[in-house]
Order: structure tokens, then sequence, then C-alpha cells
């Protein structure tokens, strides 16, 4: 309790203040490509070169997720049980 403690309104309003100038610079440059965009060819095709950006990081579906979840716990319950490892080159 003692973090909350400390925080005080000076620190609330110092965080609220830096968030907001964020969000206003993104805006003001959002704002000054799409205009660059609009009035020069290059602009605009500067700012069609930033949509690939987003998916360089692909965001797996959560069915996936779950899949590899489910398979990593079958193993380990294989593994707890004491089965043998199916290995069909046994004879």
């Amino acid at each position: 309790m003692d973090l909350l403690d400390r925080v005080g309104l000076n620190t609330l309003l110092l965080h609220w203040l830096v968030v907001t100038l964020l969000l206003l610079i993104i805006v003001w440059a959002m704002i000054k490509v799409l205009a660059s965009g609009k009035t020069m060819s290059r602009g605009a095709f500067l700012f069609l070169s930033f949509f690939p950006l987003i998916s360089l990081f692909p965001i797996p579906p959560p069915q996936f997720e779950n899949v590899q979840k489910a398979k990593q716990e079958q193993r380990k319950r294989k593994e707890d049980s004491g089965d043998p490892p199916d290995d069909e080159t046994i004879e």
C-alpha cells in the first residue's frame, strides 16, 4: 500500500498530461501525413507504404493457441503417467 500512498494528484496530472501530449502529437503527425499524401504523389506513396508495416507481426487466432496448449498438456500427461514413448520401430 505504500506505493499507492505515494501516488498523488501531481503524479496523476503529470501522467494525464504526458498521455494527452502523446495523443496530440500522434494525431498531428497523422494529419500531416494525410495532407502531404493528398497534395503530392510522393506523399501518397509514402502514406500507403506504412500500411504493410501493420502486418509485420500477425496476431495468431486464439484457436491455434488453444490447440498448442492442449498438445503440450497431452504430452505432459503422457510423461507423468509413465507410458512408453510411441515408437513404431520397436519390435
